[in-house]
């Protein structure tokens, strides 16, 4: 099986080296291909790549900058990839040894796969102590509506025909598309394996100003995602949550100024900015995460489990209102079929 491995760049020039540096001592028993995608770099990232050629298999660079985003730098190396499978991994990461070998495996039995995320490696150790590896031992789930898992798209992987069919990464987002991709692909009947034996190592921003800035990104799109995705289920008191979420952190605000703990302050802090301005945006509750508690699944006359087995039975009946892109023009938008109320489907009492 032909593998083609994915890498979207942009001003990229400072870290790309050690990517591509890690790729080159990757090894696959079959044919594999290296597509770089330059989303419209002004850096020197484009030099940077072309020094590899002749290093990497069947390297290309291409022009993917269309379209701002990641996201579309991926569909279009995915559109070229001659390969039967497709992986991803980010320009400022770097992939473990063995990586390719053990991805390549596992796609061999499995259709989707994420690999196991290290924090370690390329952050200083003040950052690394500070940050939860969310993705570092197990698949994390998520704990709003459709409470299925989620990976990061750094190390991910996926048959190319899958991909194809779910229409790729949803272009319109700048945050969470690769959350987005794992739902609408596990809404298609395929499972998410994690793979332990596949090391990627994950890069962060280097200050707690760049923490605070994609953690705010990041809560303001999965505002977006429960309202596309959460099928009417409520939330047990959002607000509340928020307010004390607030409350917790102004308590403690004499951490901001210690350098061991001013990381872990600042991410959380953007959390709640862009969790308030997602509420906003996409007129829902804060999607605050908190496991869904009996209190919320008695709305819907279920238990906790109960709820969480019926979103997995029912991902690929249309009338729960599954997620699907609009045939017209599949990575321009989203279309949300509901021929039902979400809270019949789940059982109201």
């Amino acid at each position: 099986m032909k593998l083609s491995v994915v890498v979207p760049c942009r001003n990229a020039a400072k870290t790309i080296a050690i990517q591509l540096d890690a790729l080159c001592h990757q090894q696959w028993h079959d044919d594999w291909e290296v597509i770089v995608a330059d989303n419209g770099s002004t850096d020197g990232t484009q030099g940077v790549v072309e020094d590899y050629y002749g290093r990497l298999p069947g390297l290309r660079l291409i022009d993917a900058s269309k379209r701002r985003g990641a996201a579309h730098a991926r569909n279009v190396a995915a559109a070229m990839a001659s390969g039967e499978a497709l992986v991803f991994c980010d320009a400022d990461d770097e992939v473990g040894i063995g990586w390719l070998t053990a991805v390549g495996n596992a796609l061999l039995s499995h259709d989707f796969i994420a690999s196991r995320m290290d924090i370690d490696k390329l952050n200083p150790p003040w950052l690394a102590v500070t940050l939860n590896n969310v993705q570092g031992s197990e698949l994390r789930r998520a704990y709003y509506p459709p409470f299925l898992f989620h990976a990061g798209s750094s190390g991910m992987g996926v048959k190319k025909a899958l991909h194809d069919r779910v229409g790729g990464f949803d272009e319109t987002l700048r945050e969470r598309e690769d959350t987005d991709y794992c739902f609408r692909i596990q809404l298609q009947g395929v499972d998410l394996q994690f793979v332990a034996e596949a090391t990627i190592h994950i890069r962060y921003g280097d200050t707690s100003e760049a923490l605070f800035h994609q953690a705010r990104r990041w809560a303001r799109y999965q505002a977006l995602l429960y309202k596309r995705y959460g099928r009417g289920v409520p939330l047990e008191t959002p607000w509340r949550s928020y307010v004390q979420t607030w409350r917790d952190l102004i308590g403690c605000a004499s951490r901001v100024f210690r350098t061991e703990t001013r990381p872990a302050w600042m991410k959380t802090l953007g959390t709640q900015v862009g969790l308030l301005e997602g509420a906003i945006r996409y007129r829902v509750p804060p999607v605050c995460e908190a496991y869904p508690s009996e209190s919320v699944c008695r709305i819907v006359g279920m238990p906790v489990q109960a709820l969480v087995e019926k979103f997995m039975e029912s991902r690929l009946d249309p009338a729960c209102g599954v997620v699907e892109f609009s045939a017209a023009n599949p990575r321009h938008g989203m279309e949300v079929r509901k021929t039902q109320r979400a809270s019949d489907k789940l059982g109201d009492s």
